[in-house]
């Protein structure tokens, strides 16, 4: 039942935001469509559930590691565990569920527009900084979870803050010229907007953009894994 369910889900939000936003709301994306026209509400649903997928992997990993240690504390009086592994194990966990979500979304697109771009074949490009990103973020919240309890609270209360800071539920495009520079400190600005430019438009990546980010997820990486290092050593005394 949990491979079920792991299907059913997001075949059930896409169906809802479709219903919601194209059938109630008649929501408009304010860019062209996948043949150049005026995006249609199907598009709508489509490109907001780009965003939602990406959002979702990295909420999905930051919430689950924030507890991550002090759920499973009888791996730290093992010396000889890697406790390094546990919040991987939620980012790898939260890409499973990405890759089921995003064949739901491969297979509505299909039904929808009859095609397919080779632009997707990009997509793991994009991908992999932001799951290394990720992972950083995950090694440094889930050390950090285990000094302060109040850790797990704040990342349920981020993700909602963090939609709404997105380019979740709208296009970059629509954020003013002088917030953009602070849009971009997001990490989920440049992965959303990339991933619906090779997704639905069949664009090729930005490279200069990309190579900046893979950099930047690469010392993120690094950091992370420094902090939860340094911070492992008290875990046995906290917990």
């Amino acid at each position: 039942m949990g491979l079920f369910w792991a299907f059913l889900v997001p075949l059930l939000m896409l169906s809802i935001y479709t219903f919601v936003f194209g059938g109630i709301f008649q929501a408009r994306w304010s860019e062209r469509g996948i043949n150049g026209g005026a995006p249609d509400t199907l598009d709508f649903a489509l490109l907001l559930f780009i965003g939602l997928m990406a959002h979702s992997l990295l909420t999905e990993s930051l919430i689950r590691s924030s507890s991550i240690i002090i759920s499973n504390t009888n791996f730290v009086k093992r010396v000889v565990f890697p406790l390094d592994i546990l919040p991987l194990m939620t980012v790898l966990s939260a890409l499973f569920h990405f890759f089921i979500s995003f064949t739901v979304f491969l297979l509505f697109f299909f039904a929808v527009k009859h095609t397919l771009h080779p632009g997707i074949l990009w997509l793991p490009l994009i991908l992999l900084p932001f799951v290394v990103m990720t992972t950083g973020f995950c090694w440094f919240v889930a050390a950090a979870g285990v000094y302060y309890r109040d850790v797990a609270q704040l990342m349920g209360l981020g993700s909602t803050v963090l939609m709404f800071l997105s380019p979740v539920l709208y296009p970059a495009s629509m954020i003013p010229a002088e917030l953009l520079p602070l849009f971009h400190l997001n990490p989920l600005t440049f992965v959303i907007e990339q991933s619906r430019a090779v997704v639905f438009y069949g664009l090729s990546p930005d490279w200069q953009g990309l190579g900046l980010y893979t950099a930047i997820a690469i010392g993120v990486a690094l950091v992370g894994y420094w902090a939860f290092s340094a911070m492992r050593k008290g875990f046995a005394d906290v917990l």
